[in-house]
């Protein structure tokens, strides 16, 4: 898992860069929200933790812009005011949790692990299908990833659909077979095989982060692998 810490206060990032990398995540630090923002569009990470005041743009103006490249990526907000008021402003940007400072960093751990786990699932919003950087519009029958609309088949939306719905599990080429084609599917072809890499090539390519993984002798894995 890859987080982003957006802090202008060296000691406090560096305290919880610490922290995290103690508990195997990899962390990164931004020391302003500009910085923040290069770096949320050039990586894929799985948590944002971002501070209210920070230097350049905001940590609210910086959660709006992050939640508009990622819907489902969640945003941890960092703040010395912690008035109900200023806590709406944040939920209001789109933070998904909201932690004011001083704090233990076991709370802040327990925090990450919560909202690390609800992203993990798709998410459904309207007609559309969430998952990190990837979004599935099912009205316009298209993808977009890191705000970049992929055109796909008719074939290939029916695949990706499938296994967004079933983040995590291994599927058998029997079972994309089953589910996205039809029961008269020719079992000795390739054909999921040769889609699956179609797919790839489509939302993957240029990315760091691949969402689409072999379990060799078993099938594909959507997601984290």
């Amino acid at each position: 898992m890859r987080i982003l810490i957006v802090e202008d206060e060296p000691k406090v990032a560096s305290f919880i860069k610490k922290g995290l990398e103690e508990n195997h995540y990899d962390a990164e630090i931004a020391y302003d929200g500009l910085s923040g923002e290069k770096l949320a569009r050039q990586y894929n990470y799985s948590l944002f933790i971002l501070d209210v005041i920070i230097p350049g743009i905001s940590g609210l103006d910086l959660c709006r812009k992050i939640k508009e490249m990622y819907p489902a990526v969640p945003v941890l907000m960092l703040t010395a005011l912690g008035t109900t008021d200023d806590k709406m402003l944040g939920f209001a940007a789109g933070a998904d949790d909201y932690l004011v400072k001083p704090f233990e960093f076991r709370e802040l751990l327990a925090r990450v692990k919560v909202l690390l786990k609800k992203s993990n699932m798709p998410v459904t919003a309207g007609n559309k299908l969430f998952f990190d950087d990837l979004i599935l519009d099912m009205d316009k029958k298209i993808a977009l990833r890191s705000g970049s609309v992929i055109e796909l088949t008719a074939k290939e939306f029916s695949l990706l659909e499938y296994f967004m719905r079933n983040r995590g599990r291994v599927l058998s080429r029997n079972d994309i077979a089953e589910k996205v084609w039809d029961a008269g599917f020719d079992f000795g072809t390739n054909v999921v095989d040769v889609y699956v890499n179609f797919l790839r090539k489509k939302i993957d390519k240029g990315f760091e982060n691949k969402l689409i993984h072999t379990k060799v002798g078993f099938g594909y894995v959507f997601g984290d692998f």
